[in-house]
């Protein structure tokens, strides 16, 4: 595929941190040995330098903080080293794809003018803070530091951060600005990088709620039947469409609420639970009761897909994930109960001999499988129920941050002895 090329493993890998939460300890015992004998990155293969660092890195990064295998850092690190060649553009931007052996970098092809992906190079700061944390390089954490420069130094049209940003000439390409892909976990990692950092990188967090408050602006909107959503913009012109991978951002706004400025902490979890209300009413509104790729707010239309290639649901985690930290955040019984709702849909509608499949269409009333298991419905679709299901000290926020993937990186405590500082 191309989110990994020829990196095997990528379920494997994926899902260390979930077998392990789940105490299925002999299957994490056999993951192991298949990462120590089998996962290789020298292969002449383009990858996807995001993908490879929220599923790959990430979940090493997770196996080892949990289970202290060295194993795990060491690949962790390598596989970091591998990915640094991509960071060889004039302005420090990384490049989207890297060929890992030659270590050449381009961009996709279709992206605007050439462009790098907010969400893509936006994405890698957590894991990149914990390899130098765990290798004593700051080389790593220098890498996405820079990043924050160049957006820093940058006009954004209306406070908004468009999603293409020039490598080359460190200028924005279209100005098109989505909350869902192709920007999405930007906003979610500069929150979730002040939490990581225990509340002491004060520049990711002033970048967040300036962006929130962007987001408020000229984003947010409320449907004629009182439903809240995130519309896409469009050089200005809203496109009154949210898509399922949109639908994180209820429980980024409540994760965010205890340190929102003015007395809006109220404000920010209310806003979580209207974008979890209308994201629910996308998955009420279908026969299967599970969510389409993306839904409409226009023409007397409300949460539903209005286009055969928006109608499909591939056991994506954004709408779980949201229930989950509503539920941690509020405890309202709600959440666990539209989260049941969902795993009796994934029970009826997705398992399939081999695991769990995608759904074609989630209108219809017979299943059109896709025959395709995501690595992502194990480590974060599945990983997000059990969490909505367990006992609140089970990962607890305040020592955890889930990284885009569900992988859990620990906060680093001012009194962590940080190698990387100790280093310098």
């Amino acid at each position: 595929s191309c989110i990994s090329g020829n990196i095997q493993g990528a379920t494997i890998v994926d899902a260390l941190d979930t077998l392990y939460i789940m105490e299925m300890k002999e299957e994490f015992k056999e993951a192991k040995e298949w990462v120590e004998k089998n996962l290789d990155f020298n292969v002449n293969a383009e990858i996807s330098v995001f993908e490879v660092n929220i599923r790959f890195v990430g979940g090493l990064l997770s196996a080892y903080y949990l289970s202290g295998e060295e194993v795990f850092r060491k690949k962790a690190v390598e596989l970091g080293e591998k990915l640094l060649p991509a960071f060889n553009t004039p302005t420090g931007i990384p490049w989207a794809l890297l060929n890992i052996k030659s270590g050449i970098g381009r961009n996709w092809p279709w992206a605007s003018g050439g462009s790098s992906i907010l969400a893509e190079f936006g994405t890698l700061h957590l894991e990149f803070v914990h390899l130098s944390h765990l290798s004593g390089n700051p080389v790593f954490a220098e890498k996405v530091m820079n990043i924050r420069k160049v957006l820093n130094r940058l006009d954004k049209p209306e406070g908004l951060y468009p999603n293409y940003l020039n490598p080359s000439s460190g200028q924005w390409g279209q100005h098109h600005v989505s909350i869902g892909g192709l920007g999405d976990s930007f906003y979610e990692y500069l929150l979730k990088a002040w939490l990581m950092s225990d509340k002491t990188d004060e520049e990711g967090k002033k970048m967040y709620y300036d962006a929130v408050q962007a987001i408020e602006t000229h984003l947010i909107r409320k449907s004629s039947g009182g439903l809240t959503y995130i519309a896409e913009w469009k050089g200005g012109l809203l496109e009154h469409k949210m898509g399922h991978l949109t639908c994180f951002a209820g429980g980024m706004f409540a994760l965010g609420a205890d340190g929102a400025p003015n007395d809006k902490t109220g404000h920010h979890i209310e806003l979580g639970a209207e974008i979890a209300r209308t994201c629910h009413e996308s998955y009420d509104r279908t026969s299967m009761k599970l969510g389409p790729e993306a839904f409409r707010f226009d023409g007397g239309v409300e949460a539903i897909a209005t286009r055969q290639n928006e109608k499909y649901y591939i056991l994506r985690p954004e709408v779980i994930e949201t229930y989950m930290y509503m539920w941690r955040l509020t405890h309202d019984p709600k959440y666990r109960q539209w989260g049941w709702e969902a795993v009796e849909a994934l029970e009826k509608h997705c398992r399939v001999d081999g695991g769990y499949s995608g759904i074609r269409d989630v209108y219809n009333n017979h299943e059109s499988h896709d025959d395709v298991q995501q690595s992502f419905f194990l480590s974060e679709t599945l990983k997000y129920l059990y969490l909505l299901f367990s006992e609140d000290d089970l990962l607890p926020f305040e020592h955890w941050v889930f990284n885009t993937e569900a992988h859990p990186l620990p906060v680093l405590h001012k009194d962590d002895g940080n190698k990387e500082e100790n280093q310098k």
